[in-house]
């Protein structure tokens, strides 16, 4: 089966490189999904989840914002932040997403980052669907 190199990059590390079949993921303007020879794009990504698959295996990686390169063979994800399943830790993402419905559930005359606690919120819920589709919940 013909495969695509997929390198997820952040600023602190390769998180992920390896040769896959299709990447699915939630660019600005809508859902995506990357086969090998795909035309080439530049898109912005939404804070979510990516699905890998890679030959019987799909692979879920949280990600915050960032960018995708797409090319014939390869696909680059630039990314602040990209969290395979064995790196999440579930509880401290479970207390984030508290944390961020608390501040986004205060009154409106208190003075909260609305843009900051709603990516917050994404970030968290990200982390936890990872942990559910690969059961570390």
């Amino acid at each position: 089966m013909p495969t695509s190199k997929l390198d997820i990059v952040t600023p602190e590390k390769v998180a992920f490189s390896e040769d896959i079949e299709l990447l699915e993921a939630t660019a600005i303007d809508g859902n995506i999904g990357i086969l090998p020879g795909h035309a080439p794009l530049v898109t912005a990504l939404e804070i979510g989840v990516l699905k890998v698959v890679k030959g019987d295996e799909d692979i879920f990686i949280s990600i915050s914002e960032g960018f995708m390169e797409v090319k014939p063979q390869q696909i680059n994800v630039i990314v602040r932040t990209a969290e395979l399943p064995q790196e999440i830790d579930v509880e401290r993402a479970e207390s984030a997403k508290k944390r961020a419905e608390e501040r986004l559930d205060k009154e409106v005359d208190e003075k909260i980052d609305e843009a900051r606690a709603r990516a917050a919120l994404e970030r968290a819920v990200s982390r936890i669907r990872v942990a559910e589709k690969h059961n570390l919940r």
